[in-house]
């Protein structure tokens, strides 16, 4: 393992990747990434399987076969990404088993489409569970406030979540309570608590997107010298709700019923501004029990140049709330701007889940 992904690991943050191919796992290039950068988990999206799927000779074959059978393409867009997401799932087993179910995990999403319907998103998310059959797959699902039912009622019927798309404090502790929820109803059921594993998928680089722009658009010196700064603070501030979480009696009454944290996972942390050092957004959200997932390229700059501080996390809360107080005296509504970001990260999953099938349609109709 390279000194960089050790220290990391160290430091209690798990390594996730942002990506998953075929080519990647039939190459072995999964395997080595696993075995020299400390990668434990992995997160998936439409794009990233539209994006695998294009230039790739790998799924020519069973795309021949379904199509011969007359299957539609997005029952082929399904199969294919749960046969990946199965693949990977089963070449994590050894991690997750030698971690108690810790880490080892792959992540498959439910269909965007359904990101406004409560009991659709549950009903793909059992389709999801059947089809790929593994311990160690998450089903992904947007928190929005339709996906928070869900992710309670998916966690009582003892289901393991990545929710995802979360951007504001005010939506992760609804998150954080429908996880609780959903276990407080699977102990009730008598499930095993011990069994049931969850993710809270907080986005970071995308919040400092848009409040920058909000920021270059008040153009004040003051303004100016804020941007960049919003994404951290936010996050910084929800590790601080996720141990104050674990610290109230409610938890610890599910805790000594065997439950599971629900651990923080830093999503969207490739830089988007090339001013932004590559790894700022693993380097400044480091504390204990964290995923940090990540495209490959920001994983190499890791494991390449990462200057590690240590926790980076629990001593700054008070300057992340200070952060944050400026940005709002300047006019800018982060609430308002987090409400957006969670619109527009449901269109655009609609979108990569459209692209995906159009790409699979295309890549039926080149072997037919």
């Amino acid at each position: 393992m390279t000194p960089g992904a050790q220290e990391l690991s160290d430091l209690g943050v798990s390594i996730w990747l942002d990506d998953l191919s075929r080519d990647r796992i039939v190459s072995g290039d999964l395997a080595q990434l696993i075995r020299d950068s400390n990668v434990v988990g992995i997160t998936t999206n439409p794009t990233i399987f539209a994006n695998a799927l294009r230039g790739s000779s790998a799924y020519e074959g069973q795309i021949r076969e379904l199509a011969s059978h007359n299957v539609t393409a997005d029952e082929v867009a399904l199969t294919l990404t749960v046969d990946d997401v199965v693949a990977a799932a089963d070449i994590l087993h050894p991690t997750f088993v030698a971690t108690g179910g810790h880490d080892g995990w792959v992540s498959i999403e439910v269909g965007a489409s359904v990101a406004r319907d409560a009991a659709a998103t549950m009903r793909e998310i059992e389709v999801l569970r059947a089809r790929t059959a593994r311990p160690n797959v998450f089903v992904k699902v947007p928190a929005t406030s339709e996906g928070v039912e869900a992710i309670a009622a998916a966690t009582a019927k003892g289901i393991s979540i990545n929710v995802t798309l979360i951007f504001s404090l005010d939506r992760y502790r609804e998150v954080i309570d429908a996880y609780f929820t959903g276990l407080e109803q699977a102990h009730l059921a008598g499930l095993d608590l011990g069994a049931i594993r969850s993710v809270a998928s907080f986005f970071v680089s995308r919040v400092d997107g848009a409040v920058d722009a909000a920021l270059t658009a008040v153009g004040t010196a003051e303004a100016l010298s804020l941007r960049g700064e919003a994404g951290v603070a936010n996050a910084r501030l929800a590790y601080e709700i996720y141990r104050q979480a674990l610290a109230s009696e409610r938890w610890q009454r599910l805790s000594n019923f065997g439950a599971n944290p629900q651990r923080p996972l830093w999503a969207s942390t490739g830089v988007k501004n090339p001013a932004t050092p590559d790894t700022y957004y693993v380097v400044e959200l480091v504390a204990s029990d964290v995923i940090n997932t990540m495209p490959e390229k920001t994983l190499h700059a890791v494991v390449d140049h990462a200057q590690l501080r240590g926790d980076t996390i629990t001593g700054a809360y008070d300057h992340a709330r200070d952060t944050l107080h400026q940005i709002a005296t300047l006019g800018v509504d982060l609430p308002s701007i987090t409400e957006t970001l969670e619109q527009e990260g449901v269109e655009k999953f609609i979108a990569s889940g459209r692209e995906l099938v159009a790409t699979v349609q295309a890549a039926m109709s080149a072997v037919r």
